[in-house]
């Protein structure tokens, strides 16, 4: 429990740092799915425990996970994730930060948009900087989606696949982000 105030409170940071009068919308039932595909094996996990801010006066958005709250379909892949690959009690969290580019917040409406979004993603110790494409959509009661699916290379962030299940796992993993924020008050 300690790990996911250590969370709400990066996320509150982050709010406070955003611009005090945004319009701001936030989640801590984000959702990122990992997918490796290889010719062996297929690997999928789920994150439904991701925190996140977007402020619709500039665009500027964040999010933070705990590696550990990624649960696979088979208990031994879960722990060879976190005890040799994302090294979860070393570098227990991802985040990200950026800003959508060219923001319009009168665009936003229940027709999604295409948005293209830049900002830095740390995981594993290593920050990069990334640009991604990415749809929103508000809803009729005022909520807004966020979706984007994009890759990553495990070498850019120095993950480490052992030789001997080096042919079960891709360099490249595929990463689908799903955001539903609600208006903070």
């Amino acid at each position: 429990m300690n790990k996911m105030k250590t969370i709400v409170i990066f996320v509150l940071a982050v709010i406070l740092t955003l611009n005090v009068s945004a319009q701001k919308y936030i989640t801590q039932t984000g959702n990122i799915r990992f997918f490796s595909k290889t010719p062996v094996e297929h690997i999928e996990a789920f994150n439904n425990q991701v925190s996140g801010v977007l402020n619709t006066d500039n665009g500027e958005m964040a999010f933070s996970l705990l590696m550990k709250a990624f649960t696979f379909e088979k208990a031994l892949m879960q722990e060879h994730f976190n005890e040799k690959y994302v090294e979860s009690s070393k570098y227990p969290k991802a985040t990200f930060k950026g800003k959508i580019v060219s923001f319009n917040k009168n665009s936003l409406n229940e027709k999604a948009m295409t948005v293209n979004v830049e900002g830095t993603l740390t995981m594993h110790g290593v920050s990069k900087d990334i640009e991604v494409k990415g749809t929103l959509q508000k809803s009729n009661k005022g909520a807004i989606s966020g979706k984007s699916v994009f890759s990553i290379n495990l070498n850019d962030f120095k993950i480490k696949v052992p030789s001997a299940v080096r042919k079960n796992i891709d360099d490249n993993i595929e990463i689908n982000v799903n955001m539903n924020y609600e208006k903070m008050d």
